[in-house]
């Protein structure tokens, strides 16, 4: 089938010609009709099938009829990472650049001001994080009761990121009669749910078992010990024919610490992760695509949607923590039905996380063995990471108990000792080796009388403070008392002095006469007079 069989406009068919295509993918084929008949549609795919243009395609043909009003876009697209709303942006200006549609671009990590300027020149493709979204909304900035068509994007990665919620909240501002779709990578139970919540009738689309990666991609995976990890992906990368890669690591703080590797050893590389600014995340990966750098180290916020034109390998440093991830990583090349390849480094202590991706693509991935490196078995303790005193995530491995040092476990006297080593006491061991016995040292008078010299009288105990201070007549307790009785004096002259008054300059106020108040008998006396 070709792309002009579908309903699409002939503005539409120029700009997919223009860029080369001319048949659509599996889930293109049946998602864009649905979408033109303006039916709800749940659409589950393979990463790299092309999700994105099974909807940004039939929404350019249903937007181009009709005008956008200030803040209130005519439809929405929600992203989970702006990486990925930036490349869903570029999909519209490639194929909307025979149409007038104006497009606004809402993510975080910058100013709100341009932003706020394109919503109020009124936009008709609105593409959004829930968060940045949010702000906007409860800054005032902008309504959604005037949203034709809703687009959840990457439903999972939603799930994961923990944006149902805002999701949950955006939609209950959303019109009832909206055309909804909703795309996701994988189905598991609590996408279903939801999408039962938010779909109307919904044409559901499934072109490829859920979380299976593409036939495309060559899988294969090397098992060495934790300290061998950097030496064998060097080995990979000099080996293989890598034209450029995504190597993704599991924490932040391990792209940094590989990126510095890789770069002492001459290796072209960048990094990616969350918690850089969007100006620099943005710029990094501009480089990437223009090919400026050949290497990326990069968190799983690149695994999500990222296309990057003929990326030849994936390289997964540290295994997913979880199976889907596998799936969405390696997804990044192979794309468009080219060759990609994808390597996973494996260690003892990943054994689990292994079985459990092998289970979920229902199939093993092959062993590869490296040259000059020793390869690990799954189930056998690391002693890499034993030697470092740390496990894997950072854990500590508890040593083997070791006696203590000097002999301190037995602290038994020196004859209890001898009786149980069988040893004889000093006595006899000194008469059987014919050594004079050491005599016992005598006491002071003794050794005193001895040497002519007179006995030192025994010390006396030292007195304390307040024995001393009495002796010299400078009792504590006797200064107390004289200190008490001469406040009680001082206290007692005091009754005796006159209490000073206002005297001559007494205030006129307290010379007024007072009238006295009726009482309550008086009054009630006089109210009966009258």
């Amino acid at each position: 089938m070709l792309f002009s069989e579908l309903g699409l406009g002939p503005d539409v068919l120029r700009a997919i010609e223009d860029k080369g295509y001319t048949q659509p993918t599996p889930i293109q084929e049946q998602a864009i009709p649905c979408v033109l008949q303006r039916r709800d549609v749940l659409g589950c795919a393979q990463t790299g099938t092309g999700k994105t243009a099974s909807f940004t395609l039939p929404m350019i043909d249903i937007l181009a009829s009709g005008r956008a009003r200030a803040r209130m876009p005519r439809s929405l697209i929600l992203e989970p990472t702006r990486e990925l709303a930036a490349q869903v942006s570029e999909s519209f200006e490639t194929y909307g650049k025979h149409h007038k549609l104006s497009m606004a671009l809402l993510i975080g990590g910058e100013t709100f001001t341009e932003q706020v300027k394109k919503l109020d020149r009124g936009v008709d493709v609105l593409i959004a994080t829930p968060g940045r979204l949010i702000d906007l909304f409860e800054r005032g900035n902008i309504m959604l009761n005037d949203i034709k068509v809703f687009v959840i994007d990457e439903a999972d990665r939603m799930l994961d990121m923990g944006f149902i919620p805002d999701i949950e909240r955006i939609v209950s501002k959303l019109p009832k009669n909206r055309q909804t779709l909703f795309f996701s990578a994988t189905m598991p139970p609590e996408i279903r749910r939801l999408a039962d919540a938010f779909l109307s009738d919904p044409m559901e689309i499934s072109v490829a078992p859920p979380a299976s990666p593409a036939e495309t991609v060559t899988q294969a995976m090397v098992l060495v010990h934790e300290m061998d990890k950097r030496k064998a992906l060097r080995h990979l990368l000099q080996t293989e024919d890598v034209k450029n890669a995504f190597i993704f690591c599991n924490r932040k703080r391990d792209i940094a610490v590989l990126q510095k590797s890789l770069e002492r050893h001459g290796f072209n590389v960048g990094a990616l992760h969350g918690d850089m600014v969007q100006s620099k995340r943005t710029e990094t990966l501009e480089r990437f695509k223009q090919g400026e750098i050949s290497l990326l180290v990069c968190s799983d916020v690149a695994a999500r949607g990222i296309d990057v034109q003929g990326l030849s390998h994936v390289f997964n440093f540290d295994v997913p923590l979880t199976p889907d991830d596998y799936v969405h990583r390696i997804g990044r090349t192979g794309r468009a039905g080219n060759k990609g390849r994808a390597f996973m480094l494996a260690t003892p202590d990943d054994t689990k996380l292994v079985g459990a991706i092998a289970r979920l693509i229902k199939r093993e991935i092959p062993m590869i063995a490296i040259d000059g490196l020793e390869t690990a078995e799954f189930g056998e303790e690391d002693s890499s990471s034993r030697g470092r005193g740390r496990g894997r995530g950072g854990r500590a491995v508890k040593s083997e108990a070791r006696p203590p040092r000097g002999g301190r476990e037995d602290r038994a006297p020196r004859e209890e000792r001898a009786v149980r080593e069988d040893r004889p006491p000093r006595e006899e061991r000194a008469v059987r080796e014919e050594r004079p016995v050491r005599e016992e040292r005598p006491v002071r008078e003794e050794r005193a009388a001895r040497d002519d010299r007179p006995v030192r009288e025994e010390r006396q105990p030292r007195e304390s403070l307040a024995a001393a201070e009495a002796r010299r007549g400078n009792d504590p307790r006797r200064d107390r008392d004289r200190d008490r009785d001469r406040r009680r004096r001082r206290d007692e002259d005091d009754d005796d002095v006159p209490v000073i008054g206002f005297g001559d300059h007494m205030p006129a106020f307290m010379l007024r006469s007072a009238r006295p108040r009726p009482s309550a008998e008086s009054s009630t006396e006089q109210s009966q007079e009258g």
